[in-house]
């Protein structure tokens, strides 16, 4: 699973990497599943975060959240992320 987190406007300080690194473990479950994930953070007076989820079966997933304030941008994204990636895990084991 490769991981690559963009930050466009700003730059992420060492502690809101680390934030991002630690909440990108919750999707660590999936992992044989994900081929990549690309996380974009924009600053224009709020944190817009884009992820985007490649599956390996060709599928893909799309999130987005907003915030005025980082760490509550980066939980709401990863809450509707975690819970994209486990509808997709049981699509697939339905279909096995």
């Amino acid at each position: 699973m490769n991981i690559k987190v963009q930050d466009v406007k700003f730059s992420l300080d060492e502690d809101q990497k680390a934030f991002v690194d630690k909440k990108l473990e919750r999707i660590k479950y999936a992992e044989e599943l994900i081929t990549d994930v690309l996380m974009v953070i924009k600053y224009d007076r709020t944190f817009q975060l884009d992820c985007t989820v490649n599956f390996r079966w060709g599928g893909n997933a799309h999130v987005s959240s907003e915030d005025f304030d980082f760490a509550a941008g980066v939980n709401k994204l990863m809450d509707v992320l975690d819970q994209k990636i486990k509808k997709e895990k049981d699509k697939i084991q339905e279909k096995k």
